[in-house]
This record gives structure tokens, sequence and C-alpha cells, in this order.
């Protein structure tokens, strides 16, 4: 009976969802009895006929899934408790991982970069070029670069499954990693031994410290009498919004960075406010430069701030929100879409770099940090 009873509130709620969903989207004047028809359809198929009992809780969360779904936007998920709360981690910069940079290339999971020394991705033996095809039980063909990272995020001691396709090996391999607390700093800076007139800062993500971090690495820089700046985008995918209008502050003059688009075509335009460096300056991109990366070098391109060097980047000009529901989990929408300071609408386009330098993923030689230095020295 307490079965039963459970069904039957789950019904309920099927109807109530159906009707408040289309009440809300304004496409029902009157009560569509043919719908509902089939959504009870289903549902009792579900149940008196599925070989396998169904849970209700489950199914419940499926019909939320189907909501966000139907806006066929990769971008734009619903999360359970667990991946709402990765997700929340991921962009606040501190988690229990893996130690790797990944990104999408050629709509695949992709390792990027070299995994960070003495984390679990290197002691493993990932390599730049792998794909990952799955991660546990979930493939990740199609799944956007938020939802796979939340997935990849997790308490440290726990157990991750990753099964990897790599060039030159005929089989899939799998490897098992433990998370760990990973303290990986999102900016890294240096003075180049090529040439100590020029300093070098890399930038991992757009996350809760990049901000200061960053303040910290240029003041680091200036005080040692750097005339030329190289600012590393590559296999950067991006990060928080706010963050990345601090930070694009740093290398262009006052006036426009970013156009923000609505759902009304309502365009709010974020400007600098004058904190340009004033130094030559070369950005790095290739074709894991996402979301923030691309609003970044987008500014410094149209504002003739720096000379972009490397491979079109991802094209990904869209901007999502994060909304808690209650009870835990949320939904990650895509509220806007952004255009560069010209007016550049860069989505599933990408930004065309001022200097093309290709580069294999492989390269024991960095032929695009190569071009920067070059293009840097004939401005000094």
């Amino acid at each position: 009976m307490q079965g039963q009873s459970k069904w039957h509130l789950f019904l309920r709620l099927l109807v109530t969802v159906f009707l408040a969903v289309n009440l809300i989207l304004g496409s029902l004047v009157m009560v569509n009895y043919e719908e509902i028809a089939r959504l009870l359809k289903v549902t009792t198929l579900v149940r008196n006929k599925a070989l396998e009992p169904a849970d209700s809780a489950a199914m419940f969360e499926g019909v939320l899934r189907g909501i966000v779904g139907s806006l066929d936007d990769p971008y734009s998920n619903y999360l359970s408790a667990k991946e709402y709360e990765d997700l929340i981690i991921h962009v606040q910069g501190g988690f229990g991982g893996l130690g790797i940079l990944v990104g999408v290339r050629d709509n695949q999971l992709t390792v990027g970069a070299p995994p960070f020394k003495g984390t679990p991705a290197e002691r493993a033996g990932l390599q730049v070029g792998d794909v990952i095809v799955q991660i546990d039980e979930r493939r990740t063909e199609g799944m956007d670069l938020d939802t796979a990272i939340a997935l990849m995020r997790g308490e440290p001691g726990t157990e991750i499954r990753l099964c990897i396709e790599r060039k030159g090996e005929n089989a899939l391999i799998e490897k098992t990693l433990v998370r760990e607390i990973i303290n990986i700093p999102s900016v890294e800076s240096q003075v180049l031994e090529q040439d100590k007139r020029i300093g070098y800062v890399r930038l991992y993500s757009f996350s809760g410290n990049t901000a200061q971090e960053l303040n910290e690495s240029l003041n680091n820089l200036l005080d040692q009498k750097v005339k030329g700046l190289i600012v590393d985008l590559r296999n950067n995918g991006g990060g928080d919004f706010s963050v990345c209008l601090e930070v694009v502050n740093h290398f262009v003059p006052r006036g426009p960075v970013v156009r923000v688009i609505g759902r009304d075509n309502q365009e709010d335009i974020y400007e600098a406010d004058g904190g340009n460096l004033g130094l030559p300056l070369v950005v790095l991109v290739n074709d894991m430069t996402a979301s923030a990366s691309e609003i970044v070098a987008g500014a410094i391109k149209d504002t003739n701030s720096g000379t972009l060097v490397g491979t079109r980047t991802y094209g990904k000009g869209l901007v999502q929100g994060i909304y808690p529901l209650s009870g835990g989990g949320g939904v990650k929408l895509t509220t806007h879409k952004y255009l560069t300071p010209s007016g550049h609408d860069i989505n599933q386009k990408g930004i065309e770099p001022n200097v093309v330098v290709d580069m294999p993923p492989n390269s024991q030689q960095d032929s695009q940090l190569a071009k920067g230095i070059e293009i840097i020295q004939t401005q000094l």
C-alpha cells in the first residue's frame, strides 16, 4: 500500500509539473488532455511492464532533466544535488580532483596540457591529447565542459574510473585514479629566461582567487622591471564572468570590453576603468581557449591592446547562470550571449589570432611562445 501511495503521489506531481510548465511557457489555453493522457500512459507502462522496478524519485528527476533538455542547449543542464555541489566547488576554485586541464576539441573531452606534477593524473600517466570517452559510467560524448569537470571532482580519497582513447593505441585504456585535494594556483608567472625584459603570466582558469593572484603576479613582475608581457590563455576553458572582467581591466584602455545580450535583445555593455598596464602585450591562444578566456582575448584584439598568437579559439560566446533549487540541486541555464567590443559574435566561430602559429599537442618546442617573444622584442 505504501508503494502504491508513493506512485499515486508521483503521478500527481507529474501532472502538476506538466501543467505548470505549459502555463509558464504561455502555450496552454485549455487543458491538453491528450498530452496528459500520454504522460499517464507512459508512467503506467513503466510501472507495470518494465522488467526492473521504477524508482519514483529517479523518474521525477528525469522529468526535470527533460524539461531543461528540451532547450537542446549543451550548456543548459539540470543538476542533481551532487552535481550542483561539485560545480560550485569548481567555480570557486577549491576541489578534490585529479590535476589535469581538459577541454573540448573536435567535440571530444581532451587532455589539453601535461598533468600537474605530483597529482593523481600524473601518477596515472595521462598524456596531452588523451581523449576521455567515459567518466565512471557516464559517456562524455556531447557533454559540456562544466559537467565533465564536475564529474571528475569529488571527495578526496574516492575512486574514479576513466576510459581513454590514445593516439597509436588500438584499444581503450582504463585508468582508476583516487581523488586528492588539488592546491593549484589559477595564475603562474615568471620572468622569461630567454629575455629577462619580458614577463610571462599563465592563467589556468577564472575562479575565486584569480584576480588577487593576478594582481600579485603583475606587481611582482613590475618590481622586476619587465618591459613587455606575454599572457598565456591556452587550454583555459573559462570560469567566472565577473572575474574575467577584473582580469581584462589590466590589459585594455578605458571603454567597452564585452557586450552582453539578453533574452529580449537588451544589451548591457561592460567597460574597463582604465587600469591598462600599457606594456607591449602578446596573448597566446588555442582551440581550447574558451568562454571567459575569449572575452579577454576578444577585448584585447578589438581594442588593439595586444597581439593574439596561436590558433583559432574554441568559440563559446554564451553566458550561463547557476540557480539553486530548494532541497538541493540546481539548474545551469544559458541566459545571455556576448559580443566582443566591436560587436563580433564568436559563438561556434572562435577568434582568429593576429598571428597564426600551429603547434602539435605533444610538440617538444613551444613555437607559439617563441613567436610571442619575437613579437615583443620588436616592440622594445
